[in-house]
């Protein structure tokens, strides 16, 4: 997943896939902490989307208040 795909996205699905992303690392923990071979990678990999996700959707309010207040 890039970030030319996520500005594309609406704000809903957006807040969707955070919280598919969220989840996802949250299931990762578990698994690492029940000792199931999670692998390692996975965690920067979620890490660094879940970040994607964040900065698209700041920028978009960002840019929508700024049209908002002209």
């Amino acid at each position: 997943m890039d970030a030319k795909e996520l500005c594309s996205k609406s704000d809903q699905e957006l807040r969707d896939e955070l919280t598919a992303l969220v989840k996802e690392q949250f299931n990762l923990r578990m698994q690492n902490a029940i000792g199931q071979g999670a692998r390692s990678d996975q965690f920067s990999k979620v890490r660094k989307n879940i970040a994607r996700v964040k900065t698209v959707m700041t920028e978009k309010r960002k840019a929508s208040a700024n049209s908002d207040g002209k």
